[in-house]
């Protein structure tokens, strides 16, 4: 039998500082609000924006990194998967239309420009997939003049995910 594919990208701006909360077994779910805006014509020809408000949420490592280093008007990449929901407030059924992220991805500077001096990255990406395991990726370096004294790369260190694994991430990436 065929299976369904789930998928949802989403380049946009936190409209809000990140939403950080925990459960009882000390586990991050960070709530975002990120807006993406479409341009198009209209019969007269004039350019339409809209905008539509969608609300991420991140679980784990990933939603604790979201809440140190995102923050309001910070652009972001998000991959991960639609997820419905509905809830009763006073006799009313709520519907929920949530993403649930896999990926997440800082672009650009930001409000405060890049951050960790020298050898700092402009971005960087996040993933937790399904199956567990984390690794850390994306960005790139900004180029830098040739360096006064040439120095051996440090071993890379290894952290261990919430899955059990070990993860290699490398000494001079600011989390």
């Amino acid at each position: 039998m065929a299976r369904g594919v789930n998928k949802v990208i989403l380049v946009g701006n936190l409209g809000n500082d990140p939403d950080v909360k925990y459960t009882q077994g000390g586990m991050a779910i960070t709530t975002l609000s990120v807006a993406t805006t479409s341009v198009r014509k209209d019969r007269d020809g004039n350019q339409q924006e809209k905008t539509e408000w969608h609300r991420v949420k991140l679980f784990g490592k990933l939603g604790e990194i979201a809440g140190e280093y995102l923050k309001k008007g910070r652009q972001v990449y998000i991959e991960g998967r639609l997820e419905y929901g509905s809830y009763e407030k006073d006799g009313v059924k709520h519907y929920t239309t949530d993403i649930v992220a896999d990926e997440m991805q800082m672009i650009g500077g930001g409000e405060g420009g890049q951050r960790g001096g020298e050898g700092g990255r402009e971005g960087g990406g996040y993933q937790q997939r399904s199956g567990g395991g984390g690794s850390y990726g994306g960005g790139e370096r900004p180029q830098r003049s040739a360096p006064a004294q040439r120095r051996e790369p440090a071993p890379a260190a290894k952290v261990a995910d919430f899955g059990g694994n070990d993860v290699p991430f490398d000494d001079d990436i600011p989390f």
